[in-house]
């Protein structure tokens, strides 16, 4: 373990929980902030996405706590359902050596019964929404008077979000003894105006790097009218074929219009914004999380805790009013040390906003012409190459042998016949098909505790599975209708999800169950 995580005095759970996590030396603002706030301090945090807040605020959170109590003890509040998700993931992945903690996550559009009897359980963290805690707080399902760590996090995203008047009214409910750690990427007067009023005596522990963005991340503009700006990203998309992608835009309009003119050229794309239910918000970030789509289009505040390590690009199709949403957005790509990249596109009076955003990161922002069509066939032939090249390499090629046999015996030479593959993998493919192994492809049959005589249908099946899972519906394979079950059979690198997201679901108002068939 890195002597500056043991200086901080931690105790061994934790620190072994730190250590499985991969941490290895404190960042800026957690060698700064852990040590003032295990002295009860209560502290404002203003620190960018990336900088390690999260296990900041949790890791003196778990050394403080009663574990022998299920009183909730520490509450946090978050402005978006997904930050709240991955706050407490982490919370859960550092206090993985407590067997006695329990953590649990509020927020609106999830049924408030499943909540209910969650809390009352007792557990010692609650994460959630301004507005759903408000709602616990009324029924009466969440007391606070035993309450005494607290953390805003993301604060000014909460400002932002009109939360102001929930969170004064939540905070004005905990005992005042309370220990209160606030953090926020930026410090407006509304947010020194909350500390000054439900804080004592705060230590303002400021870690703002002077270049903001991560050096892995290479970053470029365009210079793209409205009108072009979706063929752009196609051929962007195209020239540099990214696994996942994340696309920003300014309103939830821009989001639903994207994503119509992506699927009707056939990409794999979908939005998530505030307007859409929580349920289908769930249902497209599983998606994207597991790699079934590959485009996701995004507001900002729909954006907040994503937590998806393989993004390979982000692309601002609108470059943001606020010079922090342009670090936010392009802080998705780059982690892990992996490389990433980012294009934003930028046309008049938007080209002056992104010299504002150079100005303000200190960093320099390239401008890149737009991927010609020979361009991208170039670039699409290199990559073929490379696959070929793999595949010669790897050998084993024996079976196909008489088929090129055949077609010299017809009098054709080896160079033609090269060259008309490639042609039709080009025509058919787009060099874009998954090099899947056989076992992927290998089929597993699932068994659903409802069949015909619950008026279940095949469509019911594979509407459930596409709906619920998100999977492709060539993915499914043969499904076989008994009166009281069903089979399914489904490609294996699917089963588990199809499994999670299927069980205790309805399919035509029948509650079912699924498991691997024996």
């Amino acid at each position: 373990m890195n002597k500056n995580f043991t200086e901080m005095g931690l105790s061994p759970k934790t620190l072994k929980a730190i250590e499985k996590m991969g941490f290895t030396t404190p960042t800026p603002i957690q060698s700064s902030a852990i040590p003032a706030i295990l002295k009860g301090k209560d502290i404002i945090g203003q620190a960018h996405t990336g900088t390690g807040k999260t296990a900041t605020f949790t890791i003196p959170m778990l050394e403080q706590l009663d574990f022998s109590s299920r009183h909730v003890q520490a509450l946090v509040l978050c402005p978006t359902r997904e930050l709240a998700v991955q706050v407490t993931r982490e919370i859960n992945s550092l206090g993985i050596n407590r067997s006695e903690l329990s953590a649990v996550t509020v927020y609106g559009g999830q049924p408030i019964e499943r909540q209910i009897r969650a809390l009352r359980k007792g557990v010692q963290i609650v994460v959630g929404t301004p507005g759903r805690l408000m709602d616990h707080m009324r029924r009466g399902t969440l007391k606070l008077d035993k309450v005494r760590y607290v953390v805003l996090d993301e604060a000014d995203e909460m400002l932002n979000m009109g939360f102001l008047e929930d969170i004064e009214y939540i905070l004005s409910e905990i005992n005042t003894d309370r220990q209160t750690v606030l953090f926020s990427a930026t410090m407006p007067k509304p947010i020194v105006a909350l500390a000054r009023k439900f804080q004592r005596d705060p230590e303002l522990i400021r870690v703002v790097e002077r270049v903001l963005t991560v050096p892995t991340i290479e970053q470029y503009y365009l210079e793209v009218k409205e009108s072009s700006k979706t063929n752009v990203l196609s051929r962007l998309i195209d020239y540099y074929n990214p696994e996942l992608s994340l696309v920003f835009c300014n309103t939830k309009k821009k989001v639903d219009e994207l994503v119509v003119k992506l699927q009707e050229i056939d990409y794999s794309a979908d939005g998530l914004h505030g307007d859409m239910s929580q349920s289908l918000r769930d249902r497209v970030m599983k998606s994207f999380r597991n790699g079934l789509i590959k485009i996701l289009v995004a507001t900002d505040v729909a954006a907040r805790g994503i937590d998806v390590d393989n993004i390979d690009a982000v692309f601002n199709y609108d470059v943001p009013d606020d010079e922090e949403y342009y670090v936010h957005r392009i802080g998705r790509t780059g982690r892990a040390g992996k490389k990433g990249m980012a294009f934003s596109f930028a046309y008049g009076r938007s080209l002056h906003r992104l010299r504002e955003i150079e100005r303000y990161t200190k960093i320099k922002i390239n401008k890149m012409n737009i991927p010609s069509t020979k361009d991208i066939k170039a670039r699409k032939a290199e990559a073929f190459i490379e696959e070929v090249s793999s595949i010669l390499e790897q050998g084993n090629l024996g079976d196909y042998v008489p088929a090129v046999e055949k077609l010299i015996e017809r009098g054709y030479t080896s160079m033609e016949i090269a060259a008309a593959l490639i042609k039709l993998n080009f025509s058919r493919n787009n060099i874009k098909q998954d090099l899947e192994s056989p076992q992927d492809r290998k089929m597993i049959k699932l068994v659903v505790n409802a069949g015909k005589k619950h008026n279940i249908r095949a469509r019911d099946l594979v509407g459930a599975i596409t709906g619920e899972a998100g999977i492709p519906g060539d993915r499914i394979g043969a499904i076989k209708l008994l009166d009281k079950r069903s089979y399914v059979e489904v490609e294996r690198k699917y089963a588990d999800l199809v499994i999670e997201s299927l069980n205790h679901s309805k399919v035509k108002g029948n509650r079912v169950s699924v498991q691997r068939a024996s």
